[in-house]
């Protein structure tokens, strides 16, 4: 299942339904310019993020150190880890290019990083730890050094979206999160009760057509009393 979901509005607008061949993708849902994507470090995808800029959209993605060809203003491949590492502010922001697979002109954008507590910190590198010694592999240290750090980019302007907006921004992201969990809890959208699509394609349309439905009511009735 593709979603989009409107955070202005707390509703799903978009449902697209497909096998396990079709990646998540920042441009599937169709752009209105003005608007703003939030996405997690899968969206992280320079040529679909080129899609949405030249249709009048902005994004707010999370990225990881690598799996992006990080540029600075020549053109040159820029030290994002070296970069951290040198800076001591609790938010660090820098302007960096994203470098296309295909010819392009590399998309400018912001970086925006938020150093985590050492508590936050020291969590998420026992994870990668615990993570990588199930799977047999080796921690790069940058991924360490990457740990720390809550890592931002952003197309939108830095005048009317100062970096501590475009944080406050992307910790919105859990709204939605919080909206699959209704999905489930709620309307009971589970895995479907048969593999044939025939059968679990329009159990799924149902769930969200009765998500559809319900959402706006709920908004009206409001938070119910203690």
């Amino acid at each position: 299942m593709h979603c989009a979901f409107d955070l202005e509005r707390e509703q799903f607008d978009f449902l697209e339904i497909t096998d396990q061949s079709e990646a998540e993708l920042i441009d599937r849902v169709p752009v209105v310019a003005g608007e703003i994507r939030i996405g997690d470090r899968a969206y992280l995808q320079a040529e679909r993020i080129a899609k949405v800029m030249a249709q009048g959209g902005d994004v707010v993605v999370r990225a990881a150190w690598k799996n992006v060809r990080w540029l600075d203003a020549s053109g040159k491949p820029f030290d994002l880890i070296g970069h951290l590492k040198s800076c001591r502010e609790e938010v660090i922001e820098t302007p960096v290019w994203l470098g296309l697979k295909k010819k392009g002109e590399p998309l400018k954008m912001r970086l925006i990083a938020l150093r985590k507590s050492e508590a936050a910190t020291q969590e998420a590198r026992r994870k990668i730890n615990k993570e990588a010694k199930a799977k047999g592999k080796q921690v790069q240290p940058e991924t360490l050094i990457a740990a720390g750090f809550v890592i931002l980019v952003t197309s939108l302007d830095q005048e009317e979206f100062p970096s501590g907006t475009v944080l406050k921004l992307y910790r919105m992201r859990w709204r939605i999160e919080l909206a699959f969990k209704r999905l489930k809890s709620l309307i009971g959208l589970r895995a479907p009760p048969a593999k044939d699509p025939r059968i679990a394609k329009p159990w799924i349309l149902a769930h969200f057509l009765i998500a559809l439905v319900t959402e706006p009511l709920s908004q009206e009735l409001g938070v119910s009393p203690p």
